[in-house]
């Protein structure tokens, strides 16, 4: 589908339903795209390349800045359907909408940034530019969490570097990644700049393998799991294709027997159990040391018990349920092995279909499935340490190196620990829960490498072109 010719409406061919995980009706009916759908928009991209490639970036800055203005003015539209199709509570849709408006606004601010250098040469008569130019189409597979968010991350620093693009929405969010397309059309992209492309679940793999694999798709982005991430980026290395990969993370907060506790109480809530603890930025380790230990579980435990869990259209909750009962289920299971094998809950931990009482475990260790695995669910998992370095090294003891967070009154102790600290996010008595459109964002280990955020990301979309002015040049042969 290309957002500016709808030429795929629901009821021109196949199409699959999205079942809402809060009652599981209907949430909304997408097209369910061919690989051959799909492969076509990524040709309508590349048609469309030439031309925008050249456009000016006061244009370029214009229209994502109009797409930046449509996207909020939509939101009404767009918080019933994060309701219906992922469960999304208002505070975390009022996050999202944010992020995803200032992912095009600091885009925009980039538009006239590409620049190029001049370099000097050792031949005489030879004057030598280095200028970055736009790759072609690129590819941006988005997720279902972070629906806002992380779908116009994809595609917005691209189009600002003056790349077309094929977005590849997921099968848990289609109308809502389908409405942002059209919030890009609406803005007044030329044809084939912004394409769109959903599908039914058993078409997501050859769908994605057709499209890393199409000729004219030069640069790929994925935000997900590590798991699909490998696959992903094996996909692009067949074909020699650059990939940027934001994957998972299983992020430690460190709390220091210095720490302000009301704060790091606060932070922990937030980073546990925002969005249900179902984004790569949920905090999957506190490690506290001992002698505040008692009282940092009995506070985290006690703002826990008060968060109210429900359907959002129902009344103000702070909680939802998770996205399908699948991963409730899991979650359920974490919590319950945990348990089994030393820990204790202080509170929470029951489910009901697919919502889950939001948890907090004290006294876990490394001999427990949810010390080591991504939760992807609302459990808070106390570990108790005896020292700054003990708890530096269990942050350390992950596969992961997304993001991580410290608590302490000794701001030059934090610092020399953030050097030593294996993630590519450290936070100084902030939340594990920390990003901003102009920072750069992204991970080391299996978190995945590349970075969404700021001016460095022109990098990531643009390849150097070194080009020559040659004078009276003497040659050889």
């Amino acid at each position: 589908m290309t957002l500016t010719t709808p030429d795929h409406a629901p009821d021109a061919g196949p199409v699959f339903e999205r079942l809402e995980p809060l009652t599981g009706k209907v949430a909304s009916t997408a097209p369910a795209m061919t690989v051959a759908e799909a492969t076509a928009a990524v040709d309508r991209a590349a048609a469309a390349f030439p031309e925008w490639s050249q456009t000016k970036p006061i244009e370029r800055r214009r229209l994502l800045l109009r797409a930046a203005d449509l996207l909020e003015k939509r939101g009404p539209d767009l918080q019933r359907l994060l309701t219906s199709e992922v469960a999304a509570t208002g505070r975390a849709i009022g996050h999202n909408m944010a992020i995803g408006a200032n992912n095009l606004r600091e885009a925009a601010s980039v538009c006239t940034r590409i620049n190029g250098e001049v370099i000097p040469s050792n031949l005489p008569g030879v004057f030598t530019m280095s200028i970055r130019r736009p790759l072609g189409v690129t590819l941006g597979i988005a997720p279902w969490n972070g629906t806002i968010s992380l779908s116009t991350r994809s595609v917005a620093m691209p189009l600002a570097c003056g790349n077309t693009t094929v977005m590849r929405g997921s099968e848990l969010s289609p109308a809502t990644h389908l409405l942002i397309g059209e919030v890009f059309a609406e803005a007044g992209f030329p044809e084939g700049v912004v394409n769109v492309v959903v599908n039914a679940p058993e078409n997501g793999p050859d769908i994605v393998r057709a499209l890393v694999a199409h000729p004219s798709v030069r640069h790929v982005n994925f935000t997900g799991s590590s798991k699909v991430g490998r696959i992903v980026a094996a996909l692009a290395g067949e074909h020699l294709k650059p990939v940027l990969l934001e994957l998972g993370g299983k992020n430690s907060m460190i709390v220091l027997r210095d720490a302000d506790l009301d704060q790091a109480v606060s932070a922990a809530t937030m980073g546990s159990f925002l969005y249900q603890g179902q984004i790569c930025m949920t905090t999957g380790r506190i490690l506290v040391e001992a002698p505040v230990a008692d009282e940092f579980a009995r506070r985290l435990a006690e703002r826990t018990a008060t968060l109210r869990v429900g359907d959002p259209r129902l009344g103000e909750v702070d909680l939802t349920c998770l996205i399908g009962e699948e991963q409730a289920v899991r979650v359920k299971e974490l919590i319950d092995d945990a348990v089994s094998r030393g820990a204790t809950l202080l509170t929470g931990g029951g489910r009901d279909g697919t919502f889950i009482q939001p948890a907090v475990l004290d006294h876990v260790d490394a001999g427990m499935r949810i010390y080591t695995e991504e939760t992807f669910g609302p459990a808070a998992c106390i570990t108790r340490v005896d020292s700054a370095e003990e708890a530096l090294a269990i942050a350390n003891d992950t596969a992961y190196g997304l993001a991580g967070s410290i608590f302490t009154s000794d701001i030059t102790l934090a610092l020399e620990m953030a050097g030593r600290w294996e993630s590519a996010n450290v936070h100084i008595n902030g939340s594990t829960f920390a990003v901003e459109s102009h920072v750069p964002y992204g991970g080391v280990k299996d978190s995945g490498y590349g970075r969404f955020g700021g001016a460095g990301t022109i990098n990531e979309f643009t390849y150097l072109q070194t080009v020559t002015i040659n004078r009276d040049q003497h040659f050889p042969l």
